[in-house]
């Protein structure tokens, strides 16, 4: 079972790259550095909370593991 530190970790990691891709493409898509950076921290935010509680919902889930 992973621990909920370590998801945290990978989580938050997953974002920062996450954020700053939207940000370019928001840049690219809106032409303004203020509002393609508004739309990146809005998308990191909800997918940051979403992630969490994904990875914490598998990480009961014994289907598809191999101890060994």
């Amino acid at each position: 079972m992973e621990t909920a530190r370590r998801s945290l970790v990978k989580a938050s990691l997953w974002n920062v790259i996450g954020l700053c891709m939207m940000s370019g493409v928001g840049l690219v898509m809106t032409g303004s550095i203020a509002l393609g950076g508004q739309m990146a921290l809005a998308n990191t935010a909800v997918g940051f909370v979403c992630y969490i509680a994904y990875e914490r919902f598998w990480s009961r889930i014994g289907w598809g593991r191999q101890d060994g």
